[in-house]
């Protein structure tokens, strides 16, 4: 059995939060394919990427409050299970209908890696030190999305786009003997929480009356949007309209990893140093600038991949550093009721990614523009949220804090 406070232990909590990047970025490169071999277009290809977010919100409000009352490890259990078999369901999928609903179920189970993930980080290191951990976490769990979509690509090229869903059907499996035999519970007993609707509404109630929590949320959704938009994209933008290969595909997409991983680097490194806020202005002025030079490029028709790839490399080192600390900031005051902040936070955050992800499908017209101006528009929306909602808010909790202690 696994220590709470051990690096295995966050390695093991990074490992079930990387489903999510796993089922999103994995089968990104073969989206092209998928559409020729389910004879279907790709607004209905995309479809599968927003209806995944979509599921994945919702879920999202169940499996926190659940969990506050039973405890991080069998709502986890359950989840990984219904995820195994929805991406059985995928991997045979016939037509799309198919695949959409396997897609869905795979939201529904998926959702509890990484709501629970975060909500664990919080039971185990209490709001200080979460901050820190939840960094050096991101930084193992970029892995996944480093490598998801050159693996993706290998599976399509020797086995076929269903062998991507199989190798996520194994993955689920593996997580799930972790979970059954490994992973101790997280959640003390004297903080379970109880599951009567009433109480679950009413935490949610509270959590949107705080202006703190609606202002990191919202920091972190916006910047989400503009990734997801990058998501949903990405393949038919690189691969239909610039031609760029499968594989090389994967390769522009390690590199965006990697400065997602940079910033995931300063965050924990400066976290004490700096503090939450402060690295928070830098990181989403730097989403802003990077999201708004994407935008600028594809109006003038500057058609080429850096002018996509180079600008997002860019705005994932500054959501690199909003992840961890936005999700730090929403869930330290919340420590009676972390499985429910966590969920709504994710909620909010896969509904503003999964309405992006939508319009992108919708209005693509073939060329980077749609897309850039939606990654433009999340960066400006992320600095939007922190200088309006986040920085008031710690600026009058501060001033509390200096009345009370005269």
């Amino acid at each position: 059995m696994l220590r709470l406070k051990s690096p295995a232990m966050v390695i093991t909590l990074a490992a079930l939060t990387a489903l999510g990047p796993l089922a999103t970025d994995m089968y990104l490169p073969a989206m092209p394919a998928m559409a020729a071999a389910l004879d279907t277009g790709p607004d209905q290809i995309q479809l599968t990427l927003s209806l995944y977010m979509a599921g994945f919100a919702v879920a999202q409000l169940f499996c926190g409050p659940i969990s506050d009352r039973f405890g991080r490890k069998p709502v986890m259990i359950a989840g990984f299970g219904l995820f195994l078999l929805a991406s059985l369901l995928c991997a045979l999928a016939p037509s799309i209908e198919w695949l959409l609903a396997g897609r869905f179920l795979q939201a529904l189970g998926g959702a509890a890696g990484p709501v629970l993930g975060r909500a664990a980080v919080r039971d185990i290191h209490g709001p200080l030190e979460a901050g820190r951990v939840l960094s050096y976490m991101a930084s193992t769990m970029a892995l996944a999305p480093a490598l998801a979509p050159i693996v993706g690509a290998g599976l399509l090229l020797f086995f076929g786009w269903k062998s991507i869903f199989a190798l996520l059907t194994i993955y689920a499996a593996a997580m799930l003997l972790v979970l059954a035999f490994l992973m101790p519970e997280p959640l003390a007993r004297e903080n379970r929480q109880s599951v009567h609707p009433a109480a679950i509404l009413q935490n949610y109630r509270m959590l949107l009356g705080q202006r703190a929590f609606m202002g990191y949320t919202l920091v972190n959704a916006s910047g989400f949007s503009g990734l997801f938009a990058f998501l949903s994209g990405s393949s038919f933008v690189l691969i239909e309209f610039m031609g760029m290969s499968p594989f090389g595909y994967g390769i522009g997409f390690t590199l965006i990893v990697a400065g997602f991983f940079s910033g995931t680097l300063i965050s924990g490194r400066y976290s004490h140093r700096l503090g939450r806020d402060r690295l928070l202005l830098l990181a989403t002025s730097i989403c802003a600038l990077a999201g708004l030079t994407m935008a600028v490029l594809a109006a003038a028709a500057v058609y080429t991949p850096w002018a996509v790839i180079g600008p997002h490399i860019l705005f994932l080192v500054g959501f690199g550093i909003v992840m961890p600390q936005s999700m730090s900031g929403a869930l330290a005051p919340n420590p009676q009721c972390a499985g429910s902040a966590s969920s709504l936070f994710g909620f909010l955050q896969m509904s503003l990614a999964a309405l992006g992800g939508a319009l992108v499908g919708r209005f693509h017209d073939g060329t980077s523009l749609t897309m850039a101006v939606s990654i433009g528009l999340g960066g400006v929306l992320s600095l939007a949220a922190f200088l309006l909602l986040v920085r008031p808010a710690s600026r009058a909790a501060a001033a509390r804090q200096a009345g009370s202690s005269r």
